[in-house]
């Protein structure tokens, strides 16, 4: 553990002067969200629904002791949380951020909220891969992959642990399989892409409210997800959205049909940033 001189006093431990939570929000995991029509980011109830569990989170990170929480309005082109309802204590991160997402800040921890899991997921709500419309399948070295192992993966690289998600059923036991220790806040049930059995608005944020305060006490105790050695993406698109022409000619492109391509890196990261996420 690392200290600081300061005035010829030394100061506080920094992993206790640094509990910094970083929050990626998303639509299809929270409560009350069934079909695809709530998700346009200017739905009214859809607004309110996810600042109500964004805020909730905020609460709970707080209550359990983070110095600062930020919070990525991560759905659908950043337009779904406003700076006039979120909590007045976080700082809220809008439009589209470069591959890292600001891993390289070093925060204490990564949270995810709203979060849906990924695309073929029997039981998931609206379940995908970073697009419904664009990508078909997405795997990581060969496994069948979405947004919460691919992040989770992207944190690990900067020494981030994932530490809290709220979210679908399936959304949850997807991370349970890479992050066995984190606090998850389970909110609805996927009975099939577009119905679900969910919990009230009221239940759900103090459920998250509860799971991200716990999830502070197991910093340190939850280890960063990190994939050794070198990495292969692959990404299927659907059928509406053909290779571009020139792919394959960029360095460790693939290609593999006429709807995929394969990304290879010397490590994770580099296999990240070819993708073009």
């Amino acid at each position: 553990m690392r200290y600081v001189l300061l005035l010829g006093f030394i100061a506080l431990p920094l992993l206790a002067q640094s509990k910094r939570v970083f929050i990626i929000t998303d639509a299809e995991g929270v409560a009350g969200v069934c079909r695809q029509e709530q998700t346009d980011p200017k739905d009214a109830e859809l607004r309110q629904l996810l600042t109500g569990e964004i805020n909730a989170a905020v609460q709970g990170f707080f209550d359990g002791g983070a110095s600062e929480v930020f919070v990525w309005d991560g759905h659908d082109g950043s337009e779904t949380l406003s700076a006039l309802t979120i909590d007045p204590r976080a700082k809220l991160v809008m439009g589209r951020l470069e591959s890292t997402m600001l891993m390289e800040r070093r925060f204490a921890a990564v949270a995810f909220v709203g979060q849906h899991a990924r695309a073929n997921s029997r039981g998931g709500v609206m379940a995908h891969s970073y697009s419904s419309l664009g990508i078909q399948n997405l795997l990581m070295n060969g496994k069948p992959v979405g947004e919460v192992e691919t992040r989770t993966a992207l944190a690990g690289w900067f020494g981030t642990p994932v530490i809290f998600l709220s979210g679908d059923q399936m959304a949850a036991e997807q991370l349970h399989a890479i992050v066995p220790e984190a606090e998850t806040a389970v909110v609805k049930e996927g009975l099939d892409n577009y119905a679900c059995i969910s919990l009230s608005a009221e239940a759900a944020r103090k459920l998250i409210r509860e799971g991200a305060k716990n999830s502070m006490g197991k910093l340190g105790h939850i280890q960063p997800y990190k994939l050794n050695g070198p990495v292969t993406f692959q990404i299927e698109y659907t059928s509406r959205h053909a290779l571009r022409q020139d792919a394959g000619s960029g360095p460790g492109e693939e290609v593999v049909d006429a709807r995929t391509i394969r990304f290879h890196g010397k490590d994770f990261i580099e296999a990240w940033k070819r993708t073009h996420f």
